[in-house]
């Protein structure tokens, strides 16, 4: 049977929700071994799926565990999410701002997928963070304090967190239907009533192209009315690298100086306040120029950043023990000119070799590894300036430093 269901859609077929749900939940249950998953999840890669069986599939996630009921909360909840990109940490940045302009966020958020790296990995460079709340947990907290950053519990959409992993380490991360699925059961599980979907496309991206970021974009919308939720989707640039920092513990602190008021007006800052303001809109029912406001104010009065700390110390995390590499390494100009452009892709390869993610399902990360930009696109250079400095492990065999920045 499983065997005729992985080869159906091998051929190109439509599986039905039956067949969909015996080979997924086989799967979560040990019925249905990696291998054989592996395979269905590569056929579905190169073959894709019909929207009927994306719903099927939604649904088989969504019913795979408990679904959250914020309904007694008042206010309109907004969430957000991402589809990942190198150094990628705006939901550290918005999270708390919308919070502290009274609009409840519960973020269920994952973990890092290929070269991206994942909110929750970053999270736990936090010492002593927790990022394994329980449903009552996320319940009392958002009634506490409005806002609550956690990884999947073992109760809520188990069967993504399985098929997440394997994802992972089996290239088959850059599927529409599969990420479309994955962002949406979990959206909905997590009791969001509204939604707004960060869609990054570029070659430091999940998706390489716009017009799949389209697709992505639409099917996301099709499953939210499908559910009743309405859905909002920015499609945002991943060609360069997202802000200053990539790497769990560096990341954390440049979100940290972002809330702070303290980071140049960076694409990175510029898309945090359009994200927050995206959700504030929703959230508020008011204009994004009314929402900009808002969200600037919550920056400057310290609000923003005051939340941040409020989330952080409920879960029993401490800021102010954050640690990076002491092992450092500077990449430097090798000639004079401006940056034209700086290769996202080759810095979330060099980020994953030091150490930062996963290549192997059983590695662990280092959290005080990274990179950290000291020069941007169009920044002037001259030969022997540090490009970037790299944080590294006390053993650096084996790094390999490609042609990252462009300089004419």
């Amino acid at each position: 049977m499983i065997l005729d269901i992985i080869n159906k859609k091998r051929i190109g077929e439509e599986l039905s929700y039956q067949e969909l749900d015996t080979i997924f939940n086989g799967y979560l249950n040990g019925e249905v071994a990696d291998y054989q998953m592996s395979s269905l999840l590569m056929a579905i890669c190169i073959n894709g799926m019909t929207d009927e069986e994306i719903y099927s599939l939604t649904k088989i996630f969504i019913d795979s565990g408990d679904v959250l009921d914020f309904s007694d909360i008042p206010g309109i909840k907004v969430d957000k999410h991402s589809t990942g990109g190198i150094g990628d940490k705006t939901t550290l940045v918005i999270a708390p701002i919308v919070a502290s302009l009274e609009i409840p966020v519960v973020k269920m958020s994952g973990r890092g997928l290929g070269y991206t790296g994942g909110t929750i990995d970053k999270l736990e460079s936090i010492p002593g963070f927790r990022i394994d709340l329980s449903d009552q947990e996320i319940l009392k907290q958002v009634h506490d304090i409005g806002l609550v950053i956690t990884g999947q519990t073992a109760d809520l959409v188990p069967m993504d967190k399985a098929i997440y992993a394997l994802r992972d380490v089996t290239a088959t991360v850059s599927s529409i239907p599969l990420i479309a699925s994955s962002i949406m059961s979990k959206k909905i599980a997590s009791g969001a009533d509204k939604i707004i979907i960060d869609i990054k496309v570029g070659n430091g991206a999940l998706l390489q192209s716009y017009e799949d970021a389209e697709k992505l974009s639409e099917l996301m919308m099709k499953i939210g009315k499908v559910y009743h939720r309405e859905v909002r989707c920015i499609i945002s640039d991943m060609n360069v690298p997202l802000g200053k920092c990539i790497g769990n513990s560096l990341e954390v602190l440049e979100a940290i100086d972002v809330l702070q008021g303290k980071e140049e007006n960076n694409n990175f800052v510029k898309l945090c306040y359009e994200l927050a303001a995206e959700m504030v809109s929703m959230g508020k029912e008011i204009s994004k120029d009314e929402a900009l406001t808002l969200v600037d104010d919550a920056i400057q009065s310290g609000k923003a950043y005051q939340k941040f700390l409020e989330m952080v110390e409920y879960q029993k995390g401490n800021v102010d023990k954050i640690k990076v590499s002491k092992n450092t390494i500077e990449l430097k100009a090798k000639k004079s000119g401006t940056i034209q452009d700086i290769n996202a892709l080759e810095l979330g390869k060099l980020s994953l070799s030091l150490g930062a993610g996963k290549i192997h399902k059983t590695d662990k990360i280092d959290y005080s590894v990274g990179i950290r930009l000291n020069k941007l696109v169009g920044d002037s250079v001259k030969k022997g300036d540090v490009l970037a400095t790299l944080y590294v492990k006390n053993n650096v065999q084996g790094i390999k430093l490609n042609d990252i920045f462009m300089i004419r």
